[in-house]
């Protein structure tokens, strides 16, 4: 089975790692086929384990060779070109579209978050089929309320976003 693991804050905020390297702790833990997909944390593998198994071995490994408490999330190749496909958003120049990646809820999380917050013109979320999706001006994706409310501490093991871009290259990967 192909899968995609996503790891949360990566080549952000102190939390760097050369891709290549994360490919091999990969594949010193079991993984086949390992390769990255940009600097984000996109690692696409092959494996015959249950994703809630390889989520632990591979938080494990990474978090022991790269020294830091590592979050990932893990989804087979029907699941990440569902979650791109399932897209509700047009494509627009002026906007980001991100989907969201996370533990089981947390696009309940989210959304409860995202109708709190203060939104900007053009801002907006939905959820399809249990994924998360927001929309936000270009240049507003850090400085919006609810892109504040990302970076809480409390949600950093719950969930991890793409830019939708991101999952349309993943999804050439496989």
């Amino acid at each position: 089975m192909k899968y995609c693991a996503f790891l949360r804050g990566i080549n952000v905020k102190g939390t760097n790692m050369k891709m290549a390297e994360a490919c091999e702790v990969f594949k010193n833990a079991g993984m086949e086929d390992a390769v990255s997909v940009l600097a984000s944390g996109n690692i696409v593998f092959s494996s015959d384990q249950q994703a809630a198994d390889l989520k632990i071995i591979l938080e494990k490994a990474v978090s022991e060779h790269f020294s830091y408490e590592a979050f990932l999330f893990i989804q087979s190749q029907p699941e990440t070109e569902a979650i791109w496909n399932a897209n509700p958003f047009e494509k627009n120049e002026n906007l980001h579209s991100y989907a969201f990646i996370g533990n089981a809820g947390v696009d309940d999380i989210l959304m409860s978050e995202f109708q709190k917050a203060l939104k900007t013109e053009h801002e907006e979320a939905k959820i399809i089929n249990g994924t998360f999706y927001w929309q936000v001006p270009k240049g507003n994706t850090l400085d919006s309320t609810f892109g504040k409310i990302l970076g809480r501490k409390n949600l950093k093991d719950q969930f991890t976003s793409r830019n939708i871009n991101t999952f349309e290259k993943i999804v050439k990967k496989f």
